[in-house]
């Protein structure tokens, strides 16, 4: 089948010019830019013999988001979302490519548990999918058998988040550096910092913290700390690290700005809840925005904006992280970190646009081209002829997001109440139209990702 988007505001790889687009079964057949939309318009051009056509005049034309952090919950914990659920939301979210976390029940440790994700996936998943394999303390022998050109990369956590899967063995440390050809993603918290900050508040309000403390719980310098040590390894054994969800301007120091995203050893990603909100937020969201790590200061949030810009910063993503309502609404101690977000970041990222906080061609290169970079994601990522067609379609239109209008299993969010300028109309995954305006089509058009490591 042949699709014909024509008269769109296509932005991609730095520029944004007035274009068409013909989607020849999964990919992109040809680019028309500006002049050539006239002779579209005007049927003049032979080969546009499209099944469909759609006249994207008034939307922006980009390619599908690539979330390169995700805990889509499945299996063992369906109950807060499951691979259909949440990537049906990130579909209508843009999202059309995602990578989800080990964390799971059991945990994704070993290559069997790893390749029973990619079944659960191949049978559910309405976008493009790839999982980490989780690093524990005992199972070095098993990321040793991973084919990079299958799997996007090691999961480590060097702090203790939902599901306790904490390395702290040195020797083992030491090891995953030195030995594993694979990308490490690391979560970076102190925990040593983290228990003693807990045990001080709860001396004072015992088990009645209030939500807006814990900024102060998992504070800067247990993020610091953390995020040195693993800089330190990877430059030790010239290992390929990707800080996760950087919330802190200190962190930044630790990054490198000067060389291509191609040449780094050591990269940087933000979430976009760190970039949207900083802890005065608690005052009114108190459980909605408790994740880890924590969301800091109002100063940390305006850095982090600023190293996109400058690069320090190399690629955004969601760390979508659903729970229930009940589940979270308990008292602080017992509400578990976490928000659901791949529906709402694109557009979220997208207002901070409009405010003029960065352009959208830096958010494009940040969820879009960064990612397919950092992970050598095989054809998707770009807008480019012989790619697969991960397209998305945004029109300038505004409207309020309200938890009952969400699509996570979890059924709220943390943007609730906030008006969007911007909305997703169409997504392509795979050359599929799998959603416009509002309304799904649940074949399951996604795909395993393949990397092209040399």
């Amino acid at each position: 089948m042949k699709t014909l988007i024509k008269n769109a505001t296509v932005i991609n790889e730095g520029e944004t010019f007035k274009g068409s687009l013909l989607i020849n079964g999964e990919h992109i057949e040809k680019i028309f830019r500006n002049a050539d939309n006239q002779h579209i318009n005007n049927k003049t051009v032979p080969l546009l013999s499209a099944d469909k056509e759609i006249d994207a005049e008034n939307h922006f034309l980009i390619p599908g988001i690539i979330d390169s952090h995700v805990h889509f919950r499945q299996p063992g914990l369906t109950h807060k979302g499951d691979i259909f659920s949440e990537s049906r939301a990130a579909i209508a979210g843009g999202i059309t490519s995602f990578m989800d976390m080990p964390n799971t029940i059991p945990q994704t440790t070993t290559v069997l548990e790893l390749e029973k994700k990619f079944e659960i996936a191949s049978q559910s998943s309405l976008a493009n999918y790839s999982f980490f394999i989780g690093a524990t303390n005992n199972n070095f022998k098993e990321l040793l058998k991973i084919n990079r050109r299958n799997v996007c990369g090691v999961k480590l956590f060097m702090g203790a988040s939902t599901g306790n899967m904490r390395v702290d063995n040195n020797e083992t440390l030491e090891n995953i550096f030195k030995e594993v050809n694979l990308p490490i993603s690391a979560h970076c918290e102190d925990e040593s910092i983290i228990n003693a900050n807990f045990e001080k508040y709860r001396k004072i309000f015992s088990d009645n913290i209030p939500y807006k403390y814990h900024s102060d719980i998992r504070d800067e310098e247990a993020c610091y700390r953390s995020t040195a040590k693993a800089v330190e390894l990877a430059e030790k054994y010239n290992s390929k690290l990707n800080i996760l969800h950087i919330s802190t301007e200190r962190e930044l120091s630790l990054l490198n700005n000067n060389i291509p995203l191609e040449m780094k050893k050591v990269t940087g990603e933000v979430c976009v809840h760190y970039l949207w909100f900083d802890n005065s937020f608690f005052d009114n969201l108190e459980w909605r925005i408790k994740c880890n790590p924590s969301i800091k200061t109002f100063k940390d949030r305006d850095a982090l904006r600023k190293a996109i810009i400058d690069n320090k910063i190399d690629l955004i993503s969601t760390d979508h992280a659903p729970h229930t309502i009940e589940e979270k609404q308990q008292p602080y101690i017992q509400s578990p970190s976490g928000l659901p977000l791949v529906q709402h970041s694109l557009l979220a990222i997208f207002e901070l646009t409009e405010q003029e906080i960065f352009t959208k061609e830096k958010a494009v290169e940040k969820m879009c081209h960064a990612p397919a970079k950092l992970f050598s994601i095989n054809k998707r990522g770009f807008i480019r002829e012989g790619y697969y067609a991960d397209i998305v379609l945004i029109k300038a239109d505004s409207w309020t997001a309200k938890d009952e209008s969400s699509f996570y299993k979890c059924k709220w969010t943390p943007f609730s109440g906030v008006t969007f300028l911007n909305m997703i109309t169409h997504t392509f995954v795979n050359g599929h139209l799998a959603y416009e305006s509002g309304k799904f089509n649940d074949f399951l058009a996604g795909q395993r990702l393949s990397m092209h490591y040399s």
